[in-house]
């Protein structure tokens, strides 16, 4: 798969599951779940206050934004620790998204800072698991010879794995 397909199946996965830790955090806490959702489509829409209006426009935008971090994400995010690297990454975007739109958006400046900031770590880690996953697919789904593995082969020497009379 190419980084951009990979980026935005991964955008789009953590993009959907990212925001449960902020609603969980808002009905555990008794505040109203759409919250973070209106405040979204408010980046689009920023003097409407018709809910349902708001909470038609948070779909372009969070689409647009998880889909566009994914994509950042499977280009730059390395093979090897993949998942806390895609964590940091959660915990940048955060500070990015709270300090550029974030303070010219009074919905957003008035949500609950922590479980934003966890709802982009949850991001951050779901985007980097799925970059992973789709690494191990193409890993898996490189060619073999005649449907059997390549036999193994000393780096050092360049002798094969099998013997010449196999």
């Amino acid at each position: 798969m190419t980084v951009f397909g990979t980026g935005v199946r991964a955008g789009i996965v953590a993009g959907v599951l990212s925001g449960v830790p902020s609603t969980l955090h808002a009905l555990a806490t008794r505040r109203d779940p759409l919250a973070a959702t209106r405040a979204a489509g408010s980046l689009l829409l920023p003097d409407e206050a018709r809910s349902a209006r708001l909470l038609a426009a948070a779909i372009p935008v969070h689409l647009g934004l998880s889909v566009g971090w994914g994509v950042a994400l499977a280009a730059v995010l390395p093979r090897r620790a993949t998942t806390a690297w895609g964590a940091l990454a959660g915990l940048a975007i955060a500070a990015l998204d709270f300090s550029v739109p974030g303070r010219r958006t009074a919905q957003i400046r008035a949500l609950p800072r922590w479980p934003q900031v966890a709802d982009h770590l949850t991001y951050g880690v779901i985007a980097a698991a799925a970059v992973a996953t789709a690494h191990t697919e193409d890993l898996q789904s490189v060619p073999r010879s005649h449907g059997r593995s390549a036999p193994a082969a000393d780096c050092r020497s360049g002798v094969s794995g099998r013997s010449q009379g196999s």
